[in-house]
């Protein structure tokens, strides 16, 4: 069995629609108040708290993980996940004049940007990239050690959702869990090692 190679086309294009519905559930989940776990998570908590500019953010908590991601996981999949967060990050900021939402419950919000984010992430992950930060760590123990990239993730998840509620109200952080939930249950049952191998 040998894994199958991608064209960089189809890298470039996967990295293009997984940054694209990442951005679109984020969109989604700050009009709702609500937020997820991960690097962006953080960024998030980080936004709200202060206002400053949740792209910016996001761009400048990922950069002390390029590190680690490039002796652990290589030059390849560096790059590329410094590509996909400076593109999420440049969507993001771009988003409030390309988007408006007039009316969204937070249970919609928190189920649809659960998938997209999963979907998102796991269009990055199959071609070798992340969204840097928690998801570099969790491929890598995924890749290393076996560990579902999905339940990691939603340890990690656990603990910044819990951190939110310094910042956001309960309510809110509820629908947040839902929509971190969706996600990393999605990642779980969809993302898993061995799955592009041909004979």
């Amino acid at each position: 069995m040998s894994e199958l190679r991608h064209t960089p086309f189809e890298d470039a294009q996967a990295l293009f629609a997984g940054t694209l519905f990442v951005s679109l559930a984020l969109i989604l989940l700050n009009q709702a108040g609500l937020l997820t776990g991960g690097t962006a998570g953080i960024a998030f908590l980080l936004h709200y708290a202060t206002g400053l500019s949740f792209g910016s953010l996001f761009f400048a908590i990922n950069l002390p993980f390029y590190g680690f991601a490039w002796a652990r996981m290589g030059r390849e999949f560096t790059l590329k996940t410094f590509a996909a967060v400076s593109l999420l990050a440049l969507m993001t900021e771009a988003s409030p004049r390309l988007f408006a939402i007039d009316r969204l419950h937070p249970g919609y919000a928190a189920v649809l940007g659960g998938l997209l984010l999963g979907a998102g992430v796991l269009f990055l992950a199959r071609h070798r990239a992340s969204l840097g930060g928690v998801g570099v760590v969790s491929l890598y123990l995924q890749d290393r050690h076996g560990w579902r990239a999905g339940r990691v993730q939603l340890a990690i998840d656990a603990v910044i959702l819990l951190l939110a509620l310094l910042v956001v109200d309960p309510p809110r952080v509820g629908w947040s869990v839902l929509a971190a939930v969706v996600m990393n249950l999605f990642l779980a049952i969809n993302h898993r090692p061995g799955r592009y191998l041909a004979a």
